[in-house]
């Protein structure tokens, strides 16, 4: 996102404030700052409103009260609050919006703000300051937002003018939703939040001179594209979250379709391409499948669409540059591309424009792929396909295997609409290798930046938003509990969501590590004073179930779906020494797999 960041860092909120100061013009509303906020988020459609309320924000506070057409949600704590906004934002693709208090509050959002930004989120965080006057002078519940959060947005403003709350918040939207999407910072102290001002409107439109994104490609570079793409012998598309965030799924489709090439997702890429069809080789990367990964090494001509060639996707770069590729990269933001592999065909533009112009290039050209060698291409991704390297032991009855959870539910709810979200571990691997998606903006996880206690909150802001759609958690229960106090949230809003605990007892992921990097040696892995979440959910007006034997694990699903109006926390007692496979370790290249237990 540097790009991004330097192209609005001169972006100016005092515009409005050099204006004349001089008496309203008879007619001319006046309104407190906090009412021009609010008639801010009105404008820009805004429904919900996570958040948690502390001295900075009384005032904008006061002004959610008098109105009736934004919802307040009142979260538990501050990091759940940007969670859930971001959840929101994931699942339905508008701006998600939340609301906090300075100093701890705005610290506490920090995790939350950093996730949406490695994940390109949009979304506008509102956080109160101290008056304008005692900004410095380490006043009560003061600290530095603006310099603490600018890492880890897009873009942050700090209002030090009432008159510059309409304009400001305008443009947080836009940079919020636009080019790269990103989360926003919108720093608000409290006596700009309290002050008088004249209100003229809300801006119908915005300009700002050095942020102007690109959407357009270039388009001799998408005829080139093109070019190497119809004459590949063993093609391959590797697409990654921006299909999603463009909402250009219907646009990849087709491409893929009319192809014919195989296609793979990066874990934020899940959904955009149906999991169900042949073409989709399964998840790449770190955790991928050997024919996905194989083809990634293989392939001769490589399309990457939306990605950013993660280090958990293409492993070790020495690696994978020894085999001889051309690679075609499209992205809205330019300094994604050659950042870690050096790429022979940039197509800076938004995905769903350039997918769209590619396609109409396809229908004109008079050039076919050529069959016999695609033919053998498949021949050889089947060789691979056939290994079923997803293939584990079930095991007995008495232990339920982790995998086989994710499976029932997936047998259980692929034709209903249904929406998964995750924390992150063992368990958020397992839902991307064995939940299918055959739909965009259906998973939902924290893919940069890793982040834990993610899970609920995320199932929180989707259930609102997508009320008559069922909504699972699936998640640990170490992860679990980093934000386990929002099953209160819950209860008050009436968010009735099925939560799938893949209990093991362990940090799993770090077990996983410790057993195959560190000879065994478990240092704070093991979770030893585990609390008993039936009791701990039944605490908080919900359902908690506790199921031990496999054999349960169906019915146990289908009773949760029933309770169609409760929230119902599912305690399974999975198989502890577990591992995810495929797994390719640390520094090795992506088709350098362990395959399963007998590798290590």
């Amino acid at each position: 996102m540097e790009v991004s960041k330097a192209e609005i860092s001169s972006v100016s909120t005092t515009s409005a404030a050099t204006q004349s100061k001089t008496a309203p013009d008879s007619g001319v509303q006046e309104l407190r700052g906090a009412e021009i906020l609010i008639k801010a988020l009105q404008a820009e459609n805004v429904k919900y409103v996570w958040g948690y309320p502390g001295g900075a924000v009384l005032h904008i506070y006061d002004a959610v009260f008098k109105q009736d057409t934004i919802q307040h949600i009142l979260v538990r704590h501050e990091q759940a609050a940007v969670h859930a906004a971001d959840g929101y934002a994931r699942a339905t693709g508008d701006v998600g919006v939340a609301l906090v208090t300075s100093g701890p509050g705005a610290t506490n959002a920090v995790t939350g703000i950093a996730t949406a930004y490695m994940d390109s989120i949009p979304m506008v965080i509102i956080t109160g300051q101290v008056p304008t006057a005692a900004i410095g002078m380490d006043a009560f519940q003061e600290c530095d937002t603006v310099g603490i959060t600018r890492p880890i947005v897009k873009h942050n403003f700090l209002i030090k003018d009432a008159r510059d709350m309409a304009e400001t918040m305008k443009k947080a939207f836009h940079i919020a939703r636009s080019g790269r999407p990103g989360p926003v910072v919108v720093d608000i102290p409290k006596d700009v939040s309290f002050k008088k001002v004249p209100y003229h409107g809300y801006p119908d439109k915005i300009e700002m001179r050095s942020y102007n994104p690109v959407r357009k490609g270039h388009g001799g570079q998408i005829r080139k594209a093109l070019q190497l793409l119809l004459a590949a012998k063993r093609p391959y598309i590797y697409t990654g979250g921006g299909v999603l965030l463009s909402n250009a799924t219907h646009e990849l489709r087709k491409l893929v379709d009319m192809l014919g090439y195989p296609v793979t997702h990066t874990l934020m890429g899940l959904g955009a391409y149906p999991a169900s069809d042949r073409k989709f080789l399964g998840m790449l990367g770190m955790h991928g499948t050997l024919e996905a990964n194989s083809a990634m090494q293989n392939c001769d001509v490589l399309l990457a669409v939306g990605a950013r060639f993660d280090d958990r996707v293409i492993g070790n770069p020495k690696h994978f540059a020894q085999n001889d590729r051309k690679i075609i990269h499209i992205d809205i933001d330019p300094s994604s591309i050659s950042k870690r592999v050096r790429v022979d065909i940039p197509i800076v533009g938004d995905v769903k424009e350039v997918l769209t112009e590619l396609i109409a290039m396809i229908k004109e050209s008079s050039v076919k792929p050529d069959a016999n060698a695609l033919g053998a291409w498949w021949d050889t991704i089947e060789g691979w396909r056939k290994r079923d390297c997803l293939k584990y032991d079930h095991g007995t009855n008495d232990v339920i295997k982790p995998q086989y959870v994710v499976e029932t539910l997936w047998n259980m709810t692929k034709d209903a609409d249904t929406y998964i979200t995750s924390d992150v571990g063992q368990h958020q691997m397992w839902a991307a290798q064995y939940y299918r998606f055959d739909e965009p903006r259906r998973w939902i996880n924290s893919g940069g930046l890793g982040t834990m206690g993610v899970g609920l909150p995320y199932a929180m802001g989707i259930k609102l938003a997508k009320p008559d759609s069922e909504v699972f958690c699936i998640t640990g229960e170490g992860s679990v509990q980093m934000n386990i106090q929002e099953l209160s949230t819950c209860l008050q809003y009436n968010t009735p969501i099925k939560i799938v605990s893949l209990n093991n007892r362990y940090l799993g992921m770090v077990r996983q590590w410790q057993e195959i990097e560190y000879s065994g040696r478990y240092s704070h892995s093991y979770m030893d004073a585990l609390p008993d979440f039936v009791k701990l959910a039944e605490s908080y007006g919900h359902v908690g179930m506790l199921i031990e034997r496999a054999s349960d694990v169906e019915g146990a699903l289908r009773e949760a779906r029933k309770l169609k109006d409760r929230t119902v926390f599912m305690d399974f007692r999975t198989d502890p020494t577990e591992n995810v496979f495929p797994m390719v370790r640390a520094g090795n290249g992506i088709t350098e797999m362990l395959m399963s237990a007998e590798d290590l």
